[in-house]
């Protein structure tokens, strides 16, 4: 089952550039960094990297959708200036 935000960013990658993210098409890989500051764990850094089954010939739409995301994405903007993210992706076939 997929999480919320998981939904939204597909349904938004999908109406608004017409690129399919449904059935599994779009899955991501997320790792974070975690250190200790006075005793306590502390997320630092958070790296999501994208796999989206999809042509070549959509390249330039996700590369577009891609640049542009992280400030569409509820996450990315509540964490922004806290937590350091960064994103990549690839197209699979």
């Amino acid at each position: 089952m997929p999480e919320d935000n998981q939904v939204v960013c597909t349904s938004r990658v999908r109406i608004e550039r017409q690129i399919d993210a449904s059935n599994g098409k779009l899955v991501s890989e997320v790792n974070g960094e975690i250190e200790v500051e006075c005793g306590v764990l502390v997320i630092r850094r958070i790296h999501a990297h994208y796999k989206l089954r999809a042509p070549d010939s959509q390249l330039e739409t996700v590369e577009r959708v891609h640049y542009l995301h992280a400030d569409s994405c509820p996450v990315a903007r509540s964490l922004k200036g806290a937590i350091a993210v960064s994103t990549s992706f690839e197209l699979v076939a």
